[in-house]
C-alpha cells in the first residue's frame, strides 16, 4: 500500500489520527516532527530558536524528503508545505491527505503555540498563519477531510474509508 502523508495545521490532529489509523489499517508510524527532533537531538522550538525559521524549515525539508517507508502513515509538520521538494517527493511517492478544521477550532485547541515549535515568522498571527498556509494544504492534498466538530476516531475513519 502506498504511504498515507497527513497535512494540515499544529492542533489538528495529525499524530492522534496517524497512529490509530496506522494500527486499524495495519500500517507502519512515522511522526516526522519526532524525526526531526532526534536528528537535531533537540526539542523543535529549540531548534528554531537556534537556527531560525530558514534553518529549520531547511531541516525539515532535508528529513521528510528523506523518508524511506513503504506501508506507513507520515504524520508531517504543518510547516512541511513550505518544503518544496518533500512535497514533491509525497506526491510521487504517496496519498496526501489535508486534515481541514476552522479557524476557530484550531485556535481553541492550540495552547501556547510556542511551546509546540510553531514556525511563526515577527509579527505574525496564528490566523495569518492559517490564512497563509490554507491554500497550500489545498493545493498539494490528494484528498481533503473536514475534520469540523468530529473526534479523533470520525476523522480517522473517513480517512480509512478513502483506502479501503
Amino acid at each position: 500500500m502506498k504511504n498515507i502523508v497527513l497535512i494540515g495545521m499544529p492542533g489538528a490532529g495529525k499524530s492522534t489520527v496517524g497512529v490509530i489509523l496506522a494500527k486499524v489499517m495495519g500500517m507502519n508510524f512515522i511522526d516526522s516532527d519526532l524525526l526531526i527532533q532526534k536528528k537535531e537531538g533537540m526539542l523543535l522550538k529549540d531548534i528554531i530558536e537556534k537556527k531560525g525559521l530558514q534553518g529549520y524549515i531547511d531541516i525539515e525539508n532535508e528529513v521528510n524528503r528523506a523518508i524511506n517507508a513503504d506501508n506507513t502513515v507520515i504524520a508531517t509538520g504543518g510547516s512541511v508545505i513550505y518544503c518544496r521538494e518533500a512535497m514533491e517527493y509525497f506526491r510521487n511517492t504517496a496519498n496526501i491527505v489535508y486534515i481541514r478544521l476552522s479557524y476557530e477550532t484550531i485556535s481553541k485547541r492550540l495552547g501556547n503555540i510556542k511551546q509546540r515549535g510553531v514556525v511563526l515568522r515577527e509579527g505574525q498571527t496564528l490566523y495569518d498563519l492559517y490564512r497563509e498556509r490554507t491554500p497550500l494544504y489545498e493545493k498539494y492534498a490528494h484528498y481533503t477531510i473536514d475534520g469540523e466538530g468530529l473526534g479523533i476516531e470520525e476523522v480517522m475513519e473517513k480517512i480509512r474509508i478513502l483506502f479501503a
